[in-house]
C-alpha cells in the first residue's frame, strides 16, 4: 500500500511540475489590459508552431467595437474583423534570454501599426510582460493569464 502511496504522490508531483513548466511560456489565454493597468481591452490566445508563437484575438470586451475591422492596416489584414485577427506573429524563445520570446512582431489593430515585440512570462507565469517597441522607444503592458 505504502508503494501505491509513494507512486501517486511521484505522479501527483511530476504532474504539477510539468503544469508549472508549461505556464512559464506565453502559450495560452491572455486578458489583455490598456495602458492605464485597469481596462480589459479583449483576450488574446498565444499558441505555438514547432516553436514560433502567434496570437490572434478571440474576444473584446467593449460591446460597440464588437464589429470593429482593420481598416487602418496596411498588409492582407486590411479589412479584416478584429475578433480573429491575429495580431502577434514570428516570436521565437530568446536565444540569450529564455525567459523571454523576441523577434517577432505585434500589430496593434487601432492605428495599424507593427511593433517589434518582446514576451515574458512573470509572477510564475500568471502574468505577460508584452513589450511593443520600434528602437529605443518602447510601451509595455502587463497582460493576465486566463488559461
Amino acid at each position: 500500500m505504502r508503494a501505491v502511496v509513494r507512486c501517486l504522490a511521484l505522479s501527483f508531483t511530476l504532474a504539477a511540475g510539468g503544469a508549472a513548466f508549461a505556464q512559464d511560456t506565453p502559450v495560452g489565454l491572455w486578458k489583455t489590459i490598456d495602458d492605464d493597468g485597469k481596462t480589459e481591452k479583449s483576450l488574446v490566445r498565444i499558441t505555438d508552431s514547432g516553436g514560433v508563437l502567434s496570437g490572434r484575438i478571440e474576444k473584446i470586451f467593449d460591446p460597440k467595437n464588437q464589429d470593429a475591422k482593420c481598416d487602418k492596416c496596411t498588409d492582407a489584414r486590411k479589412g479584416q474583423p478584429v475578433v480573429g485577427l491575429t495580431i502577434i506573429r514570428n516570436v521565437k524563445q530568446d536565444a540569450e534570454d529564455k525567459e523571454a520570446w523576441t523577434g517577432g512582431e505585434i500589430l496593434d489593430p487601432n492605428n495599424g501599426k507593427t511593433y517589434k515585440t518582446r514576451l515574458k512570462p512573470v509572477e510564475g507565469g500568471r502574468k505577460l510582460e508584452m513589450r511593443g517597441y520600434i528602437g529605443p522607444f518602447y510601451r509595455t503592458q502587463t497582460w493576465v493569464r486566463v488559461e
